[in-house]
């Protein structure tokens, strides 16, 4: 992978490449950012950048023999190490189809995990102790065909106390040899490890950068990939779904649920909920993360009394209609409502009762016998 191909993170891809230039590479990097937000294909392109056999001073060359093998994650003296399902196994076992999931270098563990279970049961995976002793081995062996030698560990928080296997090759590795471990939450990494790597960390990417990301990989343009930016909250993971999933207007259907919801017309609200619960996961996640930004952009509109730039005009109009029935205690209640149903969704509840018992919530909510207004409000009506 090109420093190119990468999302933004200017900086950090700046000091990296400074970095290898002046030959001051540590032997332990750790890449700490949160998901979406560029460490793995920074790690990749970093990878690729360490084994070309003619790199420059913004990126590496692309054409080398190295560059190419690299680029297809089949260079003998880059190994991969990430979370795996099942017992006795290791990451080598699953290296086909990390090859085919590394077209988006962005994606989440949860993605990961339920794409080589087969998208059956639980996604709990681990790095277990037949990975530590098989990276050992590996690391001792001489490079085949470059004078480095790279481990590129993804999401070391699943190594749990296994990782203590690798404190000794972590602090006194081989000549040459490089690791490169990127995670997500450092609260979940071995103190062990975290003392023996050098940290690089990652901000989130902004909007702009998103949609600059969106444009220049050809997955949306124009006003789609600035909706799109503005509520993926800095997760390129997240902006890839959404514009992978255009077709699904979350924001008509989230207003078309606030109205069902304040009339509180029981039949619908129970055929809505079987709709609902026909989409696909990732669409129902995606419906309650547009529900949040929804919110979020009501605060701004209630606050300034403006309009806001990152809500269509029909999604303005309707929280100009909520601005005398949603005060901030109901906003709190709605955002506590959304993300538990995100929480929900993630560990398989059954999404009909789900998205039923969030609309019987929402009813109570925008019908709080508290708030007149008039004796019927504008919302009902589209």
């Amino acid at each position: 992978m090109l420093f190119n191909k990468v999302v933004g993170q200017t900086k950090v891809k700046s000091d990296i490449i400074a970095m290898a230039l002046a030959n001051k590479v540590p032997h332990a990097l750790l890449f700490l950012g949160p998901e979406g937000s560029g460490g793995l294909a920074t790690a990749l392109a970093f990878s690729q950048y360490l084994l070309c056999d003619t790199p420059t001073e913004q990126d590496s060359c692309g054409t080398c023999s190295s560059c190419q093998k690299a680029a297809k994650l089949i260079h003998p003296d880059l190994h991969f190490v990430f979370p795996v399902m099942g017992r006795n196994v290791v990451s080598d076992h699953f290296l086909p189809q990390w090859r085919e999931a590394m077209q988006n270098p962005y994606l989440s563990s949860y993605d990961w995990l339920r794409s080589i279970s087969g998208d059956k049961g639980s996604a709990q995976g681990n790095i277990n102790k037949e990975e530590c002793v098989s990276i050992v081995k590996k690391l001792s062996l001489k490079s085949f065909e470059n004078k480095r030698k790279i481990l590129l560990l993804w999401l070391p928080e699943y190594l749990q106390k296994e990782g203590n296997r690798l404190l000794k090759i972590i602090e006194e590795p081989p000549a040459n040899t490089h690791f490169i471990l990127v995670a997500e939450n450092q609260e979940l990494i071995l103190n062990t490890i975290l003392s023996r790597c050098q940290m690089i960390k990652f901000k989130p990417l902004s909007s702009e950068e998103i949609v600059q990301g969106l444009q220049d990989l050809a997955l949306a343009q124009g006003p789609s990939a600035q909706s799109i930016g503005q509520y993926a909250f800095g997760n390129f993971n997240e902006a890839i779904k959404l514009a992978a999933n255009q077709q699904k207007n979350n924001g008509s259907q989230f207003l078309d649920w606030l109205r069902k919801c304040y009339k509180g017309n029981g039949a619908e609200l129970v055929t809505w909920s079987e709709q609902m619960a026909g989409w696909k996961k990732t669409d129902q996640k995606h419906f309650f993360s547009f529900g949040l930004h929804f919110l979020r952009e009501y605060i701004m509109i209630k606050v300034t009394n403006q309009d806001s730039k990152r809500l269509g005009e029909s999604e303005n109009k309707t929280a100009r209609k909520l601005l005398n029935i949603i005060g901030f205690q109901e906003i709190e209640s709605l955002i506590e409502v959304f993300n538990t149903c995100s929480f929900e969704l993630e560990r398989n509840a059954n999404p009909r009762l789900l998205f039923l018992d969030a609309s019987i919530q929402l009813k109570e909510i925008l019908r709080k016998e508290s708030v007149k207004v008039n004796s019927q409000w504008q919302l009902a009506n589209p």
